[in-house]
């Protein structure tokens, strides 16, 4: 996860005999895809001949950063190929199975069907909803807020574990977002310093571009998307985008991430930037840290409806998932 994007999560194995002989997944992009890296760990290639390939997605049948699976797959003569999901992306959709059936190919398709989609639901959900897939997350005190009230300052509800945890979700999405007053508050770096991975495209709402230019989300480091209203040139590996802030928010931010190809989002807060998406109904799943302290009051956290799908204990915090049902 966080490194295949934008190429789905995929896993092949080679069966020969009832025996494992090859088994491979998705390089990280630009790499090889699973089927590739399956084939060519295969001591023995006269033996794919006789074999089978198990694959969890639909092998593509373009030219894209590297050839076609469905081709290699052909050129080796593999005689049955188990899929577990059709591909929904428009250069592939079926048509990497009927290159294996013109191909001579046995094709199985739809086994373990769901599991495959949802292992890729990013992806599914960007190619068939024309957005990211959506996550939202906060931290949030045993009496319900996520900041204290007057907050000018970083305040830590969550403990050390559940903040390695928040890095390591960072670094298997492709972009963080967040709104004005959470930058200007806490100056965040918003990268994922405390796990291994790669750092997220920072997404910034800043309508008026209040944010001081020394701050770290404008250090150059990581692509950064700043939307706001205002009519600003690009540098530096800033992108500015600019929306309409009367009308829907959440739609436009959806489009323009959709512009550029990301398809997946955290959406870290605030209480209003979490809310907006939650009114839209544009959100996926939900992750909610709940911390020891309380606050009498403050900043309340967003209110929303969704399944609860997991619950576990971090230490001293607990951390509840929702899907969006």
């Amino acid at each position: 996860m966080g490194t295949t994007a934008p190429n789905p999560m995929v896993g092949a194995v080679v069966v020969f005999e009832n025996q494992i002989i090859g088994e491979g997944y998705t390089s990280p992009y630009g790499g090889n895809h699973a089927e590739v890296n399956a084939i060519n760990s295969v001591k023995d290639k006269s033996l794919l001949a006789k074999s089978t390939l198990y694959v969890s997605l639909e092998p593509c049948n373009h030219f894209g950063k590297t050839p076609p699976c469905s081709h290699l797959i052909a050129k080796h003569k593999i005689p049955n190929v188990v899929i577990g999901c059709v591909d929904d992306f428009a250069l592939v959709s079926g048509t990497g199975i009927t290159h294996l059936k013109e191909n001579g190919c046995e094709v199985i398709v739809g086994i373990l069907e769901d599991e495959c989609r949802e292992m890729n639901k990013r992806f599914f959900t960007f190619h068939n909803k024309k957005r990211p897939y959506i996550i939202l997350k906060w931290a949030q005190t045993q009496d319900g807020f996520i900041a204290p009230k007057n907050n000018t300052k970083i305040t830590w509800i969550s403990n050390a574990f559940s903040k390695q945890l928040s890095h390591k979700l960072r670094a298997e999405e492709q972009a963080i977002l967040v709104g004005t007053n959470t930058v200007i508050t806490d100056n965040p770096k918003l990268n994922c310093r405390d796990w291994k991975g790669k750092n997220p495209i920072r997404i910034i709402l800043d309508r008026s571009l209040r944010i001081p230019k020394n701050y770290h989300v404008f250090d150059g480091s990581v692509k950064t998307i700043v939307i706001t209203e205002k009519n600003q040139g690009n540098q530096n590996n800033i992108i500015f985008e600019p929306i309409d802030f009367s009308k829907n928010m959440a739609t436009q931010i959806c489009d323009i991430l959709y512009k550029h190809e990301i398809q997946s989002v955290i959406i870290e807060g605030g209480s209003q930037t979490l809310q907006t998406f939650i009114d839209t109904n544009l959100w996926d799943i939900a992750h909610v840290f709940t911390g020891i302290s309380e606050f009498k009051d403050g900043v309340t956290a967003p209110t929303f409806i969704g399944k609860l799908i997991s619950e576990r204990k971090i230490k001293t915090d607990t951390l509840k998932i929702y899907k969006n049902d």
